[in-house]
């Protein structure tokens, strides 16, 4: 097997003084992926040099990849302090916040969580594998005393060793500016769709002034992202002439290419893949893109939210641009 010297790859800095590897593994199956094959993934991704893995209650393979983990520590491959795990509380889980983190821990079997994320900003619960059109009566807006209420119970998680850091996911910037200012343990890292043609500059500032690092979630415009997520109008990313005409330049393929503009745009890519692992991981060490390619990929964004979540709209909500604070 191929691999990547850890200590090479390159790392960002948490205001807690921790350091986390700028490229992690994503372990979302997008209902295309078995939880036996992410799990097979993850094992090969350790192998080759990854110690970033980036899980979540909801994607249905925690215990799995904790079996992976166990092995990996106990063959002597890694030690569980070497690598940075991370976590999330998923929706209907909101007000017992600790049971859940237990669950995950013992699931991935990894002692404590590097990073538990909440999500979503809000309890708005759906069922795994729902149409697009499904909607939950008990949806409703963003509050942020409830969302208060859920982050409180991770402040105690940190004070009581479960978990080391608290990360905050698909949060808006009004939504932040109602919560921030009151919280006694500040996030760490916030997860946030980011791509080419999604590059969410306004969020990232906004996080970078806050000293909380950003992690890019479906950092190459995930293709095979679930079906209900997928409409006519959504941009390919790699299938930009642009992007396609960098790797050329580089030798190297559109997804390298949406990775190495990612770190160097400064935030931690999570890509999933099968096969790629090694490639996404070895593209961090060699090779970066000019300046000029940078200022290229910058003139990209095209506003192109994939992830709209739909399935999260409370009764009364005109459309999903509601969930992102944006107008219709």
């Amino acid at each position: 097997m191929k691999t990547v010297d850890p200590s090479i790859i390159p790392k960002k800095r948490l205001y807690t003084g921790a350091e986390i590897p700028c490229v992690g593994m994503g372990t979302f199956g997008s209902d295309r992926v078995s939880p036996e094959e992410v799990s097979g993934a993850v094992e090969g991704a350790v192998r080759c040099g990854y110690r970033l893995f980036d899980c979540a209650a909801c994607y249905g393979n925690e215990d799995q990849i904790g079996q992976v983990f166990r092995k990996v520590v106990d063959e002597k491959i890694v030690e569980r302090k070497e690598l940075f795990i991370m976590s999330k509380v998923w929706n209907d889980m909101h007000r017992d916040v600790e049971r859940a983190c237990k669950k995950s821990i013992d699931d991935l079997e990894c002692g404590y969580l590097d990073v538990y994320f909440i999500h979503w900003p809000f309890p708005n619960y759906h069922a795994p594998g729902c149409d697009v059109d499904a909607r939950n009566p008990d949806s409703r807006p963003f509050c942020a005393d409830e969302f208060l209420d859920t982050y409180r119970q991770c402040e105690e998680l940190v004070e009581k060793g479960l978990i080391r850091h608290i990360g905050i996911s698909n949060m808006t910037i009004s939504k932040m500016d109602a919560v921030l200012p009151k919280l006694r343990i500040k996030p760490a890292v916030a997860e946030i769709e980011m791509h080419p043609a999604f590059q969410q500059g306004e969020i990232k500032e906004y996080l970078e002034a806050w000293d909380i690092v950003p992690i890019g979630y479906m950092p190459i415009g995930s293709p095979r992202r679930p079906e209900r997520d997928i409409m006519e109008e959504d941009i390919v990313d790699l299938e930009m002439p642009e992007i396609q005409k960098i790797a050329e330049a580089h030798g190297v393929t559109p997804a390298i290419v949406a990775l190495k503009w990612a770190r160097q745009n400064g935030q931690i890519p999570i890509p999933f893949s099968v096969h790629h692992y090694y490639e996404n991981l070895k593209c961090m060490t060699e090779d970066p893109l000019t300046e000029e390619e940078m200022v290229s990929m910058a003139a990209l964004e095209r506003g192109n939210r994939l992830v709209k979540g739909q399935v999260f709209l409370w009764e009364g909500a005109k459309d999903w641009h509601e969930l992102w604070d944006e107008p219709s």
